[in-house]
């Protein structure tokens, strides 16, 4: 059969047709578009676009103290560091994907020493063949070369270019996973610095009311002694202070533990944190502004990363998918060759070049690609759904905390009158029982209930300053 430039052009172009009919026959799935829609108020506040998540934290906590731990803490907590270190692997992963589509060129070196047999082919060939006048190849034959090649597959269906694009908004997601963790970070070390003002307050509440019942106890023991009361009553005071003096322990560990919490979390080894715990009961609370609702699209950063992560897999979609079509790879050699190093930069005798083309595609088994793109596609609306996921999240958060801290406001004043009631109630108990109005049991019960009411008013106080963190973190607030 003679073969021709026609035969040739036919040739391509048949296998083009059977290359791109075959590629068009890829399963169609279904698509999944997320909703980001969100409710035009949080309802329970005024509709106002000023938002607290918009102040930098070194603005928006005002304790010296508290912001040296933070500063300290975002050069050494442990964790933030590792996900530094996750944000360079997904640098360097974009910078995998760019050089991928971009041609390679490798130089090559090869030296070899070759002895064929007299009586083949090659060897008979090489005995009656002259190099030049007089001369016939040498035995053993050497051969030298030095060369660069080159390849390049062109990105016709942008499969590469869209896997670079999915690794840049992976790369921005774990930027936006590390302001997430900064969020959660700061937020972690200002809920243990108030739990530890709070610790505080408590543990000097008890020793002053340690020191009531030691006077109430000396008080029982001179009624005792006068023959007015019983040797019951003294030590039912006496175990009163006992009781207490128990517990002033617990909260001293409970101090050490969570000043260790705070050391843990700013990366450092056991030391005192520095406090001014007699504030703690003024802290301010109610210095929110809420913003609205859509504001948390800008805001939070997990919801910006959970919207690239999505953007990210509608890409693996399109770069798997890309898999189905036909892929031209080009090839190219350019360098020197020769038996002999005198003769191997010899022009153009020894030069050697080659340039040719592939295109491929996959024909019967393609159970793998269309694995991989189905793959791919249900990942896609596994990251849909999870945004949807985090957005609504996001919002409950928001709505939560501001019904907390409404709650929490008016529970404060009624904790806040029961403290002042039981306190002044104490003293009138203790004038009624030296006056024999009251018995011993009355004015111990009213000590309980006082020293209860006391360490309930400081854990409210507590709930309503994580409160306030919570709500700001919710908003959004503390990445900047």
């Amino acid at each position: 059969m003679k073969i021709t430039i026609n035969n040739i052009k036919n040739s391509i172009g048949l296998t083009i047709v059977i290359l791109m009919s075959n590629a068009c026959n890829i399963p169609y799935l279904g698509v999944k578009n997320e909703s980001n829609s969100l409710p035009s108020s949080y309802k329970i506040s005024l509709n106002d676009s000023a938002n607290s998540a918009l102040l930098k934290w070194n603005d928006f906590f005002k304790d010296s103290n508290l912001m040296a731990l933070i500063d300290t803490a975002l050069m050494n907590n442990q964790e933030l560091n590792i996900m530094m270190e996750e944000i360079k692997i997904a640098r360097n992963d974009v910078k995998s994907k760019k050089g991928e589509y971009l041609p390679f060129v490798s130089p090559s070196v090869a030296v070899s020493n070759d002895k064929v047999g007299r009586y083949t082919s090659r060897g008979a060939n090489d005995a009656n063949t002259d190099i030049m006048p007089g001369r016939t190849f040498p035995e053993p034959l050497g051969d030298y070369m030095v060369a660069l090649n080159a390849s390049w597959e062109i990105d016709i269906w942008k499969k590469m270019r869209n896997a670079r694009q999915a690794a840049i908004r992976r790369y921005l997601a774990t930027n936006e996973g590390k302001n997430f963790m900064l969020t959660n970070l700061i937020a972690e070390i200002t809920y243990t610095y108030y739990e530890l003002m709070a610790l505080d307050n408590q543990l000097e509440i008890l020793k002053k009311n340690i020191e009531i019942q030691q006077n109430a106890l000396e008080f029982v023991k001179l009624e005792k002694a006068s023959a007015k009361v019983t040797e019951l009553a003294v030590r039912k005071f006496e175990a009163e202070v006992l009781k207490n003096q128990s517990r002033q322990h617990y909260i001293q560990q409970a101090i050490i533990e969570t000043e260790n919490k705070i050391n843990f979390l700013v990366g450092r080894f056991p030391q005192p944190v520095k406090r001014n715990s007699t504030a703690f009961i003024d802290l301010e609370t109610d210095s929110i502004k809420y913003g609205i609702p859509a504001q948390l699209l800008q805001n939070r950063p997990d919801i910006r990363q959970a919207e690239l992560m999505l953007v990210a897999s509608k890409l693996d979609v399109l770069s798997a998918k890309a898999s189905f079509y036909p892929s031209l790879r080009l090839k190219a050699g350019l360098g020197y060759q020769a038996f002999n190093p005198s003769f191997l930069l010899s022009t153009p005798e020894s030069m050697i070049y080659s340039l040719a083309g592939d295109l491929v595609a996959p024909l019967i088994n393609r159970n793998a690609i269309k694995a991989q793109y189905r793959t791919a596609n249900s990942k896609q609306i596994q990251a849909v759904f999870n945004y949807q996921k985090t957005v609504l999240n996001a919002y409950i958060e928001v709505v939560n905390q501001l019904a907390k801290m409404d709650n929490l406001s008016k529970s404060y004043e009624y904790k806040a009158k029961q403290v002042n009631a039981l306190t002044q109630s104490i003293d009138i108990s203790i004038v009624l029982f030296k006056s024999a109005r009251a018995d011993y049991m009355e004015v111990l019960l009213t000590q309980r209930d006082a020293l209860e009411s006391k360490f309930e008013l400081i854990e409210t106080k507590l709930l309503q300053m994580n409160a306030k963190v919570n709500i700001y973190r919710a908003l959004g607030g503390g990445w900047r």
